[in-house]
């Protein structure tokens, strides 16, 4: 089977849009070539839920006039991109990844995504998501689970919620796509899928529009090929200017004292070791650092997400969900339904605290480092497995902290270190940092030079 070639594979963004404007091709062109690829490698993958190829087209074809016009959007203008299906986009179906109706719950097109329209992107399509975005291994029963790229004979875990998202990005069926990162949604996929993920600050991005799992956790992010494609991705969503890469040399980075490095497969040790010993040879500092204990996750997360869920789509539309549902997702959202009210404030005031811990422990640092999951995607056949399926509960192990400190965080691709299978390396930065984490992304990915990329020739 043939098909075309990825077009944003060389650059990203900066170089289709410096193409675009030089007429060497056109949105059409380009927009063309994304559906082409999804309808081609798609039925393999099922990283989309929706494909809105007439919609998409006619928008190209709207957005190349307006550029012939003179009217320039902008750096995204004509990007081709996915849309997790959590988002509500106008004249596209929202499933929410369930067999239950719950898009009234998510309402109709949001701030966010009215406001990449703006910016001229051309949505291709909704990305498919975990049940109601609660699950960290990209699994689902109820609406399918994507393929990760990287092992075209196994089928392994996408990493979760944002699934779809991250298989489509890594794959080229999209210049970049959409999450979001309520537990580590965002940086699971992307660390999975050998991609770049920005976890973006608490009330950074409005959520308006976006399947309300957990609006005291919720955040947006992109899912992209590269920390160059997500600074410009921020800086026109928040107005700012695009982040430069931050110098090496003088960069402190906190290595945790405890928990983030504990229990990893060998791989993803390994290589997070030698990235950060080529980091340190580079001129970086690395320094330990005591910080709020992370294992209060175990109580605080399922005090505030399940319960926070169940308020959205109501006792009774959920016990009618139910029998449908993702077993698993289905299990830990049933939890909600045992936390009292006074448990779910408890929860709220210590996650308060622990934020301002947080904020202490980042003092005289740029950022804290570690590995993003502590194991490679596994067969998702292995779940049923005691073992396997006990370990994969761990696959928010690391992210998650994130989510209750209040923080923002990349995750940036270290498999070129010596994994087969993709490592994540995270950086957690201050809330409000959403700028110098993405600086500090940009300085490791000029450093680290360019992952490999899932060798997609077998389909």
């Amino acid at each position: 089977m043939t098909y075309p070639n990825d077009p944003l594979a060389d650059g990203g963004i900066a170089v289709f849009a410096e193409n675009l404007r030089a007429g060497r091709t056109t949105i059409c062109k380009v927009t063309s070539a994304y559906l082409d690829r999804i309808e081609s490698l798609d039925a393999k993958l099922g990283a989309f839920q929706y494909v809105a190829k007439e919609q998409a087209m006619a928008a190209a074809e709207a957005m190349d006039k307006l550029l012939a016009s003179g009217t320039d959007l902008g750096p995204l203008m004509g990007v081709p991109i996915g849309i997790k299906d959590i988002y509500a986009v106008d004249q596209m179906p929202t499933t929410n990844g369930s067999l239950f109706d719950a898009s009234g719950i998510t309402g109709s097109e949001g701030r966010f995504v009215t406001g990449l329209k703006q910016a001229g992107c051309i949505i291709l399509g909704k990305t498919k998501t975990v049940e109601f975005a609660l699950g960290a291994t990209g699994v689902n029963e109820a609406r399918g689970t994507p393929w990760n790229p990287w092992d075209l004979k196994v089928h392994r875990t996408p990493g979760g919620s944002s699934s779809g998202s991250g298989v489509a990005t890594a794959a080229g069926l999209c210049a970049f796509a959409m999450g979001s990162d309520t537990g580590g949604s965002v940086r699971i996929p992307a660390c999975f899928n050998g991609i770049f993920g920005h976890k973006t600050s608490i009330g950074l991005l409005p959520t308006d529009g976006v399947f309300p799992l957990s609006p005291t956790l919720d955040t947006l992010g992109p899912l992209t090929r590269s920390a160059a494609d997500a600074a410009i991705i921020h800086a026109i969503m928040t107005g700012g200017d695009i982040p430069a890469p931050a110098p090496l040399k003088g960069l402190r980075l906190g290595k945790p004292t405890s928990f983030f490095f504990d229990n990893l497969d060998p791989e993803v040790e390994s290589c997070v070791e030698l990235a950060l010993q080529s980091l340190m040879d580079a001129g970086v500092e690395i320094v330990e650092v005591e910080i709020p204990d992370p294992n209060e996750r175990d109580w605080v997360f399922p005090a505030i997400a399940p319960p926070e869920f169940l308020a959205a789509i109501g006792e009774n539309d959920f016990h009618q969900a139910l029998p449908n549902m993702d077993r698993v997702t289905g299990a830990r959202a049933k939890k909600g339904l045992d936390i009292t009210g006074m448990q779910h404030a408890a929860a709220i005031i210590r996650h308060n605290q622990l934020a301002d811990l947080a904020d202490d422990a980042f003092e005289g640092l740029d950022g804290w480092v570690s590995p993003t999951c502590t194991f490679l995607p596994m067969p998702v056949a292995d779940l049923a497995e005691a073992g396997a399926a006990e370990k994969s509960a761990q696959a928010s192990r690391n992210t998650q902290p994130g989510n209750i400190f209040k923080l923002c965080a990349i995750t940036t691709p270290v498999h070129q270190f010596g994994s087969p299978l993709p490592v994540g390396l995270q950086v957690m930065c201050r809330r409000g940092f959403d700028t110098h984490a993405l600086s500090i992304g940009l300085a490791l990915e000029t450093h680290f030079g360019p992952g490999a990329k899932p060798n997609l020739s077998p389909i």
